[in-house]
């Protein structure tokens, strides 16, 4: 298993991400709160974790939902995956959404996303004036039928 040094300032009473399992991909991390939240259905919250990173250059963090919220209560990351660059030093807040029938509490120490370290690959953009032709061409959204 690979392991790259990410440096991790928590405030006071934040947990550093932590990963449950030896074969987990994505380690959990908690909310930050002086209250708790409650998110109405349909509503959604910016939840601060009381992190910052710096993230080496060529990786990036991504923000994912915790399967067990988002299957028990239909909470989830909105922007998911969300995105942490390496020039990025603000504290990670994460934007989560109910999308359950009913309100949701969120509490201080909660877990409420995982994050997953990913390298990154930049790409060169090429302004041209075509491009080759494939079967499939230019259908999309569903074009490939349900099998």
């Amino acid at each position: 298993m690979n392991k790259i040094d990410i440096k991790c300032v928590a405030l006071e009473g934040a947990a550093v991400p932590q990963y449950k399992t030896e074969g987990a991909a994505g380690a959990d991390i908690c909310a930050l709160l002086e209250s708790s939240i409650t998110l109405k259905p349909f509503e959604r919250a910016m939840i601060p974790t009381g992190l910052f990173f710096e993230i080496p250059p060529g990786y990036e963090i991504q923000v994912r939902p915790r399967s067990g919220l988002a299957a028990k209560n239909g909470v989830t990351v909105l922007n998911t995956p969300g995105t942490i660059d390496s020039d990025y030093r603000g504290e990670v807040k994460v934007i989560l959404i109910n999308l359950g029938k009913e309100d949701f509490v969120i509490n201080n120490g909660d877990r409420i996303a995982q994050i997953v370290v990913a390298p990154v690959t930049n790409g060169n953009f090429i302004k041209a004036d075509s491009l080759s032709e494939t079967e499939r061409g230019e259908g999309g959204f569903g074009s490939t039928g349900k099998k």
